[in-house]
């Protein structure tokens, strides 16, 4: 067994070496990888590298002769015909490079504790011809409705993350909310922070055992928090109201500046008017002092879910153009609209936002 050259194909660019071989000799273990190329045995374009170091389209790899155990074959994700038509029909636009899909309310983006069916476990049932699976770009919170974008290959991920990290892409929500905020559109500016830590949970007389599983939970959940507090981040989201039943409830146009866990969700208690439906954010009958008033009694007919909708995305597609997708309203949100009249082809005040 001789020595071979393989090299990286466009798709791997910026992948580190040790995911290459992961990719490409899925049976090669770390162990054995980190000595061969401690050893030199393995290089690139003819010089020594580390397993942390990052390939470039179109260089050269040696592989050296590898003598793996006979194992079975690496058993492939299921192609589960089902998933695959139910992606199609969330699709809202797709080209060679990336899927845009309308994502229903309820269903997880990525698993979790007990969670076994997801979006990302369904993207496996639509491989390309090499196998690979589409990328997931960015995330929704399970029970946000609207917008996702999917990358085909793991090199547009890339590409399409750096266009979210730079700020290019360009992020509508809209959201109702209890009540009426005033000025009709603003700027939220906070700092925000994972929940409370433990000791401030548990409190003199508090059960540990009790305190402790609620201050887990409270991690999940953003909160306010003070310019130089530990992991406090700043976070900006500009609204505006697109219009409202006086005193009751108002449909807000939201733009995400920065991009926090539970922004919009977090931006909306903070100022008094939480996102009807939000069972982490809306308000607490137990403590919040405007629990007593009937303005905030929803009316008959509002369901008790999450009115918060990812409605467009616009941002440079890297081959060119712009991208620019618009998600309909979820069934329970088209509801709470033809209940009050709310006309989706009213002009959105939010355009004129800054960027």
């Amino acid at each position: 067994m001789s020595a071979k050259t393989l090299m990286v194909d466009a798709d791997e660019e910026g992948m580190r070496l040790d995911r290459w071989f992961k990719r490409r000799v899925p049976d090669l273990s770390l162990s054995h990888l980190n000595k061969i190329v401690r050893t030199g045995q393995v290089r690139v374009d003819g010089a020594r590298v580390k397993t942390a170091t990052r390939l470039a389209a179109g260089q050269s790899v040696r592989v050296p002769p590898l003598d793996l155990p006979d194992q079975p074959p690496v058993a492939k994700p299921a192609i589960i015909p089902a998933d695959a038509q139910a992606l199609r029909e969330m699709t809202l636009f797709e080209d060679r490079d990336l899927m845009v899909l309308n994502k229903p309310f309820g269903l997880a983006v990525q698993g979790g504790s007990g969670m076994t069916h997801h979006l990302d476990k369904m993207l496996a049932s639509l491989p390309n011809e090499r196998g690979d699976r589409p990328v997931l770009v960015h995330r929704l919170d399970r029970d946000t409705s609207g917008v996702l974008l999917i990358a085909k290959t793991r090199r547009m991920a890339a590409e399409l993350g750096e266009i979210f990290r730079s700020r290019q892409a360009r992020k509508i929500y809209w959201a109702v909310v209890e009540g009426v905020p005033k000025p009709a559109q603003g700027r939220i500016s906070l700092y925000l922070a994972k929940g409370e830590g433990m000791e401030e949970k548990r409190g003199p007389n508090r059960d540990k055992k009790t305190a402790d599983s609620e201050a887990r939970a409270g991690l999940e959940k953003m909160r306010v928090a003070k310019h130089g507090d530990e992991d406090a981040r700043h976070s900006v989201t500009y609204y505006a109201i697109v219009d409202k039943v006086p005193s009751r409830l108002a449909w807000l146009s939201m733009k995400p500046i920065t991009g926090r866990t539970h922004q919009l969700r977090a931006h909306a208690e903070a100022i008094g008017h939480p996102i009807i439906g939000d069972p982490k954010y809306g308000l607490k009958p137990k403590d919040d002092p405007r629990r007593n008033d009937p303005l905030r009694a929803l009316p008959e007919g509002v369901e008790r879910k999450l009115h918060l909708l990812a409605r467009r995305l616009i941002l440079p597609h890297p081959r060119g153009g712009i991208l620019d997708v618009t998600a309909p309203l979820p069934p329970h949100m088209q509801k709470t609209f033809d209940l009050f009249g709310f006309d989706v082809k009213q002009e959105d005040p939010i355009d004129h936002a800054p960027e």
